[in-house]
């Protein structure tokens, strides 16, 4: 029987990868973390908690009003809900086209970013 690869990272994988960027920075981490199985395990949780330069926020399970690709394919859907596409390729084409208007519409996905409360700050120089 062949040995497959792992297709992810494991608990001990990240709990691992958290010590080495720890001891590479030499700083507190703040993680921002979703709800994936590995992140919320008791196991983790007992890692977190022993590590004092590691502080998790925990994202809400779901929550859409904080994604502002949540608001692109509101956007989207609206422009092809009475499409009737023959084929897989004519829904491909039609998605990436009005995706692609996107591009020439800067004021439009600033304001599903801005739907979010959320803000891209810039980069100091």
């Amino acid at each position: 029987m062949p040995l497959t690869e792992a297709k992810g990272f494991g608990e001990a994988d990240y709990m691992r990868l958290l010590c080495a960027v720890h001891a590479q920075l030499r700083a507190p981490i703040i993680l921002v973390w979703d709800n994936l199985n590995h992140h919320v395990s008791a196991v983790m949780r007992a890692f977190v908690d022993a590590h004092d330069w590691l502080t998790v926020v925990q994202l809400p399970g779901y929550a859409p009003e904080l994604n502002p690709a949540e608001g692109v394919w509101s956007h989207i859907k609206r422009g092809i809900g009475n499409l009737a596409p023959c084929t897989i390729d004519q829904l491909a084409a039609t998605v990436r086209s009005r995706l692609k208007s996107l591009q020439y519409r800067p004021a439009l996905l600033d304001a599903f970013l801005a739907e979010t409360g959320l803000a891209v700050l810039p980069q100091p120089p």
